[in-house]
């Protein structure tokens, strides 16, 4: 086992990780920029490290500062986290070139799935379904819509390296895509430094369900069932659960056992999560793309697995032999995460940096809470919005609401807004309680019934 552990990354998940590795009796390294000296993963970890100045760029991104703040501290291992260089294959390589042991799938696994064209073609392959569309990647704006018109509309041009949303735009005929090909392009550039853009075809009542996946280097596969992003605003989630509420029994088989073999046919080695669309008219689900690091929702399967994904991420990379039965991995009850961002909900989610004059988290039976926010705490403005996420399990689904529904009445924080009194709404929504929606209801939800005077 590793002795000691940096951590490539900063707030929420920063925390995640140094539980974990103190639970394994694990040194930490902690790296921070200017901004984040007061954050509490500095606090908590054995030894903190400055890494350089606020913008990410120039710290957390800053591939050099993190390897010579390894290599000062004398680490086994560096854990990513997400975001940041947690899905960067050249990141990986250079960990592995400077005797580090990068905790997560290896390079050409990342390089692989970042690849959203190669990742398709790895998954037919595989005999697993994609959605319908260009075959690798589309070279101009007239092969996109020779695509599309093969297709039908309504189709999505998305960039080969994109996430987030970023390089991803919708068209509905020939001059939309026309235009949202040449925007898509620019914008992955920018973002990504690759401008590569494929075309599939438009899935209009879509449900985000992704698996859970697990295996260490030894061949062993295990996946620890799915979850339901559904509820999201411009591909950001905002509420997951698990169980999907939409599956029978039969269906989440077929789910599950593809997600194996796409596993299989990469050689997966760590945790990652694949993620498919559910197309509620015909009832099929196709693959949209594998993220290969821990994300962002991983608590609620591991409040009805029982599991530590994290202390299993670690003892994977450090190359322990992982041997469960598919009984072990078995969802127990039902849990809901609502991720609270420090946002404004009344004015279109602006950003809400700012001093915590005060915090309050809630408890009880089936609440969790991880955060890295506490009472005169400054959320900077230089980072994701997302403050902390909150918890709720229960032997049902329905008691697994009500507990959220508590819970988010117990939350208090005094300072910045959040998204906390959107996620109160829909859980009050009763077509939310019947688990009836789709990758559009947020949308329509705050336009219907979240009105802003």
């Amino acid at each position: 086992m590793f002795k000691r552990i940096l951590i490539a990354n900063r707030g929420e998940i920063a925390v995640r990780v140094i539980r974990a590795c103190r639970e394994l009796g694990i040194r930490t390294v902690a790296v921070y920029s200017q901004a984040d000296e007061s954050c509490l993963h500095v606090q908590l970890a054995d030894e903190a490290v400055c890494i350089g100045k606020a913008p990410a760029s120039e710290s957390y991104l800053k591939t050099a500062n993190i390897i010579s703040a390894a290599e000062v501290t004398d680490v086994d291992a560096i854990h990513p986290g997400f975001g940041f260089l947690s899905e960067n294959a050249h990141f990986a390589e250079i960990c592995e070139d400077c005797g580090i042991t990068f905790i997560g799938p290896p390079p050409e696994i990342i390089r692989d799935m970042g690849d959203k064209a190669r990742a398709r073609e790895l998954m037919q392959r595989a005999g697993v379904p994609v959605t319908p569309g260009s075959d690798g990647v589309v070279k101009s704006a007239e092969a996109a819509v020779a695509v599309a018109k093969r297709l039908g509309y309504p189709v999505l041009v998305k960039a080969v390296a994109g996430g987030g949303g970023k390089g991803m735009r919708i068209a509905r005929n020939d001059m939309s895509l026309t235009q949202g090909f040449t925007m898509a392009s620019s914008e992955a550039e920018r973002a990504f430094g690759n401008r590569d853009i494929y075309v599939e075809k438009l899935i209009e009542r879509a449900r985000h369900i992704e698996v859970q996946l697990l295996a260490d280097n030894h061949g062993h596969v295990y996946q620890l069932g799915e979850r339901d992003c559904s509820i999201q605003r411009r591909h950001q989630k905002l509420i997951e659960e698990a169980p999907s509420p939409a599956l029978t029994p039969e269906r989440r088989r077929k789910l599950l056992k593809a997600a194996v073999r796409a596993a299989q046919a990469c050689r997966l080695r760590n945790v990652a999560t694949i993620e498919f669309l559910w197309d509620e008219d015909t009832q099929e689900f196709y693959f949209m793309e594998m993220n290969t690091r821990i994300q962002v929702e991983h608590p609620i399967t591991e409040e009805v697995t029982g599991t530590d994904l994290v202390q299993l991420q670690i003892r994977a990379a450090a190359g322990e032999v992982l041997k469960f039965s598919e009984r072990d991995f078995e969802p127990r009850g039902h849990a809901i995460e609502v991720r609270v961002n420090a946002e404004n909900p009344y004015r279109n989610f602006t950003p809400s940096p700012g001093m915590v004059e005060a915090v309050h988290f809630p408890g009880g039976p089936g609440i969790r809470v991880d955060s890295h926010v506490y009472s005169g705490y400054e959320i900077p403005p230089h980072y994701d919005s997302m403050i902390g996420k909150i918890i709720a399990r229960g032997r049902t689904r329905e008691e697994a609401l009500r507990r959220m529904a508590r819970a988010l009445a117990e939350f208090k924080l005094v300072g910045p807004a959040t998204t906390v009194p959107v996620a109160q709404a829909l859980l009050a929504d009763a077509r939310f309680r019947r688990g009836e929606y789709t990758t559009h209801f947020l949308e329509q939800f705050m336009n219907d019934v979240f009105w802003v005077p």
